[in-house]
């Protein structure tokens, strides 16, 4: 059975966007891009809900941009070609290789966990992996730790006052101040 995982950069204080939403303090160095392009090509769809589809719809277009570095180039090889399942109220129609969801997050894994196909059911977005974090079918948190405390913003993990026993399985030094940790369910 094909595992979900959650996977994000997150801030040392536990946050994926700073107070106003920003994302600057994220913006990854050569070797975290890497890293995550590495990650990416394990997947076998990624699951988003909105705000952060809309933030990755630049990608579907920017292999227009001549100024793109090998690295870009290459994420955009890898990103957009993966197929997406986008969750939203408010999209009536979703870019690239994505469709919107028909389903709960619930009903969504459990067809794509039935489908044939390999690699992983990704989910990105807070929102998103609290809903199914709430229905137990994240196997698998992975979170690249950058040095910077935000103070606020959104939480990686949501505040739903329930216990979750997790495995540490990796753990890898990507830059001398990043750190990647990759924790599995303990079922």
């Amino acid at each position: 059975m094909r595992d979900v995982t959650y996977a994000m950069g997150i801030s040392l204080d536990g946050y994926i966007t700073a107070p106003d939403g920003g994302l600057d303090w994220s913006a990854p160095e050569e070797d975290v891009f890497r890293f995550w392009i590495e990650e990416t090509r394990e997947l076998g769809v990624h699951l988003l809900g909105r705000r952060l589809y809309e933030t990755m719809l630049y990608w579907e277009t920017a292999a227009d941009d001549p100024s793109l570095s090998d690295a870009d180039r290459e994420w955009i090889e890898v990103w957009n070609p993966l197929p997406k399942v986008v969750f939203s109220r408010t999209l009536t129609e979703v870019k690239g290789n994505a469709r919107l969801a028909t389903g709960s997050v619930a009903e969504e894994i459990a067809r794509l966990r039935e489908e044939p196909g390999e690699g992983e059911i990704a989910i990105g977005g807070a929102a998103l992996a609290a809903e199914a974090a709430a229905a137990d079918l994240i196997d698998e948190y992975r979170t690249v730790v950058h040095p910077v405390l935000l103070g606020g913003g959104t939480r990686y993990f949501p505040h739903d006052e329930r216990r979750v026993h997790l495995d540490l399985v990796e753990t890898r030094t990507l830059t001398p101040n990043t750190v990647y940790l990759r924790h599995r369910v303990r079922r």
